[in-house]
């Protein structure tokens, strides 16, 4: 490390006035040499653990910043009705349909989305996912869950004449990557019910990360 230049003006102004007076031997000016080739080299090191230190300081921060985003990333869970309001029948369609359930109770870490329907893995891991279909007056009911467009599991109900209202539910615990998705269908030529009683609904969270 150089010494600033008002150091240097300092040392040169005494250094003169001490030889104007006989007072700095060449023994002296060599040790005042030393003590400042000394003093550079504590400064330099001094410079050195600084930025060292600055270096792992932000290091630090990094890490608690990463810890952070993972710790929140693994509060995962939701729970949604088929209908905002009711009562109504969806279906039957001419080909399979994504179902969009928009009666939202919980939604913690915004995984699942309310305007498609489908659900999106933030960080890999294992999750637990459930659904419920009902239909009435006899309507023919089949539901089937996705994930990543491959079916996984399904519920079915056909009309028979003793039981004009129906019901199914399935579940399944799926290991998931970061952004594989999940989602409900409908399938053609079929029909679901719902109401405020949210008789038809999808949910999931995760179990634990991997």
């Amino acid at each position: 490390m150089k010494i600033p230049a008002t150091l240097n003006m300092f040392l040169l102004l005494c250094f003169g006035a001490s030889l104007a007076h006989g007072l700095i031997t060449p023994e002296k000016l060599n040790n005042i040499e030393e003590r400042l080739r000394v003093t550079e080299t504590i400064l330099s090191e001094l410079k050195g653990e600084n930025e060292a230190l600055r270096s792992f300081t932000r290091a630090l921060e990094i890490k608690l910043e990463s810890l952070q985003a993972k710790n929140t990333a693994r509060k995962v869970a939701f729970s949604a009705g088929l209908l905002n309001s009711g009562p109504q029948h969806t279906g039957p369609f001419e080909e399979s349909r994504t179902l969009v359930y928009q009666k939202i109770f919980s939604n913690i870490g915004n995984a699942y989305d309310s305007n498609t329907g489908i659900f999106t893995a933030p960080v890999k891991g294992v999750y637990f996912f459930r659904f419920y279909g009902h239909s009435q007056r006899g309507n023919r009911m089949a539901v089937s869950l996705y994930k990543n467009n491959e079916q996984q599991c399904s519920v079915f109900y056909d009309k028979t004449q003793s039981s004009p209202n129906g019901n199914g539910s399935n579940g399944v615990v799926l290991t998931m990557e970061k952004a594989d998705k999940v989602h409900t269908q409908l399938w053609k030529d079929s029909w679901v019910y719902d109401d405020e009683q949210t008789f038809t609904s999808f949910s999931g969270f995760m179990l634990f990360p991997l």
